[in-house]
């Protein structure tokens, strides 16, 4: 049988394990993808620390997918071998559930799959996933720049579309970090008045750069204080993990105004009484499903949208799972199979 390399955990919190599989055959419904790219995601630490009950180990991280299909199972309709295609963090659903039949997909309760969590992912040569948690990539875009997408690119992008606010609105984008350098971007190519927040004055040319409207560096200025300036936010989009700092902007949203989560923080405290005066609210918000991430990397050929990556070769995964997690990536880190 022909072999394939892939980097393992082989359970909850145990080191790394670079091992030699044989090259998976794809089941019914199933693809398999020669994998070109993978981005390394903070979510990733899931799989490494087994923050998710059930995960089943061995198992190959990584959701932050983009090659070329290799291979279909019996049944897998709408790809085709040599199809240039991206696989993110929603990697399946039932379709018959009462949230799947609502279009609630996200929500699925009989087999929701998270790529690189219920099954392998792109820590490797080759992925087999569902036909339906493929997206299909654009000649635009090449893999390294495509494969961030499919996880923070989507995430903000989708966001902001679903957030209520309109051409002109100022929306606010809370942190300039993997998913924050990606949110200002959209907001701006989106016609949004985009105000940037974060931590210290040497971010300020980033921010315009980006496509900032106005920067607020939130340790000399009050994010909520300015925001109002402006006339309040439509939408506050918050992508940092600082609790804190999450609620030093609330008070910056306008009336009918959004606070659109996708930061993962344990708790957030919230100004009730000013919420309810303003009939404000807050909302979390999960990535999205597979033609969500399509729409996303269309868009981004359409507008010229970027992620900025840090490269490395599969070889040095450790390397690149450390610069991750480590926080000084800029923005992104992606791993090529070379």
């Amino acid at each position: 049988m022909a072999k394939m390399r892939a980097v393992q955990v082989p359970k909850a919190g145990g080191e790394w394990e670079l091992v030699e599989r044989e090259i998976p055959e794809p089941g019914p419904g199933k693809v398999r993808v020669k994998v070109q790219a993978c981005g390394i995601c903070h979510s990733d630490s899931v799989t490494k620390e087994g923050l998710f009950p059930g995960i089943q180990y061995p198992r190959v991280p990584g959701h932050e997918i983009v090659g070329v299909v290799d291979k279909l199972g019996e049944g897998a309709k709408g790809w085709k071998v040599g199809q240039r295609v991206g696989i993110g963090w929603h990697g399946g659903n039932c379709g018959y559930c009462h949230n799947c039949r609502r279009g609630n997909f996200f929500a699925c309760t009989n087999d929701l799959q998270a790529t690189g969590v219920s099954f392998d992912g792109g820590y490797a040569e080759y992925v087999v996933a569902p036909a339906i948690g493929l997206a299909e990539v654009p000649e635009g875009l090449s893999a390294v720049e495509a494969a961030p997408l499919m996880c923070a690119g989507v995430t903000t992008f989708n966001c902001l579309r679903n957030a209520g606010a309109r051409p002109g609105d100022v929306v606010a984008v809370l942190g300039l970090g993997g998913l924050g350098h990606l949110g200002v971007q959209y907001a701006a190519k989106m016609g949004f008045r985009t105000v940037a927040i974060a931590r210290g004055v040497d971010k300020a040319e980033l921010a315009k750069k980006l496509g900032a409207n106005v920067y607020v560096d939130s340790q000399t200025q009050d994010p909520s204080a300015e925001l109002q300036k402006l006339g309040g936010a439509k939408v506050v989009l918050a992508t940092v993990t600082d609790a804190g700092a999450m609620a030093a902007a609330m008070g910056g949203l306008g009336v009918k105004g959004t606070f659109m989560l996708v930061g993962a923080v344990p708790k957030v405290e919230v100004p009730a009484i000013q919420m309810l005066l303003n009939s404000q609210n807050v909302h979390g918000w999960y990535s999205g499903t597979s033609i969500d991430s399509e729409d996303t990397l269309n868009f981004s050929v359409l507008e010229g949208v970027r992620s900025m990556n840090e490269v490395y070769k599969f070889a040095q995964y450790k390397e690149a799972y450390d610069r991750m997690m480590s926080g000084k990536a800029r923005f992104r880190v992606v791993m090529t199979m070379e």
